[in-house]
């Protein structure tokens, strides 16, 4: 079955192509872009089942690692792509119902179809890669078709906003490039399950140098302080379905990668104190620009920002538990984030702006809007049972336990980033839904699919809370796979070189086979 791996990499590549023939034929890209991500939601839902008895591994062509382009699904990636899907398909529904009912000329243009599937390839090839060079070509595969979605209407405002991006991605992709060829020059393979063990022998400082050239690349990325000033300019001129894909996704690439990296090839934790200081700056410095804004599209960004601190805190612990923690408000933040996205498109299809100072009493005119927006709101915030309590109070915990003077700083950094998320998205709630506005405006219909995609959404979140007992487990066993290390080496060089570098997790191959014989009869 290792072949499903490469299912939701190599569909949305060929459906690009497809819909890319059918441009004359809305209806038929329709069709085939709703059915191509059906099927990868699926693919991604059996790899979940899956990885349960090990990582999977997908050798393109036959090439094994370290010689070829290797795919790897494990707990922590299968997670990330069954969420990434099921919010993309979410969004794609969404903006097909946007489409149709503004009429032809209103539609997504002919490239929209192709951008969007690419754009999912792009993000699930960045979860399963096995490898740091086809991490930067998963990366390069969402920078191009990001830039056609962003600039998608050709507006003066998108325009700009698309250039600051695309500029912002490339300097990110030039240290990343850099990086890659400093790490190849330094270890002689670019496969992170080779990484994993030859970046332990390698000179300490070298191995440090690497650490944080790749760190700077993703921060970048993930819009971690101090290189975030991009984000808050260029997602909200965006269409609403592509700021809501963007902010659930794009961002969370850049802290898997973070994840991954960290965690495997650097597990000594010689920059977490440097994580933990960018995690408390992240948070604070972004909900205080969230809460001097105006705009819902504007302060929604800003509580983007200020989110990410709370997933490199849990990275900064070094820790299962903090992992453990940082897994699940990953998959809580997709969800929440790119709803409220969502229904800020539909907050600016009813009022006619997103504009707090042009909105109000949407809770009388749309009453159903109103409960979209202020569940996930509420689940941001961290309001209990919401995912996003559940989310905190595990990295409140995982601090706890730990007990670095650091973690206790890290602690108060989110309680007061939490109460401040509280009271911005409370005050968009008193300014959009219950002021007076300043002049009536005359809604658009909003069609049902419209409602059902942002619906589906919440509902998906309120499900993340109700089951929050097994997805935090699996979070949990997901976090131990990534500080143990060994099945994942094991898995991808079942009989190839694995060096001494894992010599804390598994002291010799044969040692490294029975640890995943081990693991799997336990479960």
């Amino acid at each position: 079955m290792n072949w499903l791996v490469a299912i939701p990499v190599v569909l949305p590549l060929l459906g690009a192509g497809i819909t890319l023939a059918f441009s004359t034929y809305r209806r038929v890209q329709w069709l085939i872009s709703v059915t191509i991500l059906t099927i990868s939601l699926a693919t991604s839902f059996a790899l979940v089942v899956l990885v349960n008895d090990g990582p999977l591994v997908f050798d393109v062509g036959d090439w094994a690692a370290p010689v070829g382009i290797t795919l790897v699904a494990d707990r922590l990636s299968a997670l990330m792509l069954l969420v990434s899907v099921a919010v993309t398909l979410a969004v794609l529904i969404y903006s097909l119902a946007q489409g149709v009912e503004d009429g032809e000329e209103a539609a997504p243009t002919a490239v929209y179809h192709p951008a969007y599937l690419i754009l999912s390839a792009g993000v699930s090839n960045a979860f399963l890669t096995g490898d740091l060079f086809n991490l930067f070509v998963g990366f390069e595969t969402l920078l191009a078709a990001s830039f056609v979605l962003i600039t998608m209407g050709g507006t003066r405002a998108r325009i700009r906003s698309g250039t600051v991006y695309v500029v912002v991605s490339m300097l990110s992709s030039i240290i990343f490039l850099i990086a890659i060829a400093m790490t190849y020059a330094a270890t002689g393979t670019l496969s992170f399950a080779q990484l994993a063990t030859r970046l332990q022998e390698i000179d300490p400082g070298v191995s440090l140098a690497l650490q944080a050239m790749l760190l700077v690349a993703f921060g970048i990325k993930a819009a971690l302080f101090p290189l975030h000033a991009w984000l808050p300019d260029s997602y909200p001129t965006a269409p609403a379905p592509v700021t809501a894909v963007f902010a659930g996704l794009l961002t969370k690439v850049g802290v898997y990668a973070i994840i991954r990296t960290q965690v495997l090839l650097f597990p000594q934790g010689r920059l977490d104190d440097v994580l933990a200081v960018l995690a408390i700056a992240t948070m604070v410095i972004g909900i205080l620009g969230a809460v001097t804004q105006r705009d819902i599209k504007r302060m929604l960004s800003f509580t983007l920002v200020s989110h990410i601190g709370f997933m490199i805190w849990g990275i900064s612990i070094s820790t299962e538990a903090g992992l453990a923690a940082t897994i699940y408000y990953v998959i809580h933040h997709i969800t929440v984030q790119t709803a409220l996205f969502l229904v800020a498109g539909l907050i600016e299809r009813h009022g006619g702006s997103t504009s707090l100072q042009r909105l109000g009493s949407i809770a009388k005119t749309a009453p159903v809007i109103a409960a979209l927006y202020l569940i996930p709101a509420l689940g941001l915030a961290g309001i209990p049972p919401m995912t996003g309590f559940l989310g905190k109070v595990g990295l409140i915990s995982a601090s706890a336990d730990s007990g670095q003077t650091i973690d206790w700083w890290l602690i108060g950094a989110g309680l007061v980033t939490s109460l401040l998320t509280l009271y911005a998205v409370l005050r968009a709630w008193n300014l959009a839904f219950w002021q007076d506005p300043e002049e009536e405006v005359e809604p658009k219909r909003i069609p049902f699919g419209m409602y059902g995609a942002a619906g589906g959404l919440v509902a998906m979140s309120l499900a993340i809370a109700a089951f929050a007992g097994p997805i935090y487990a699996y979070a949990e066993r997901a976090a131990t796979d990534l500080e143990r290390r060994g099945p994942y080496i094991v898995a991808v060089l079942p009989d190839g070189d694995r060096g001494t570098g894992i010599s804390d997790d598994v002291s010799d191959p044969g040692t490294a086979d029975r640890v995943a014989d081990d693991e799997e009869a336990g479960e």
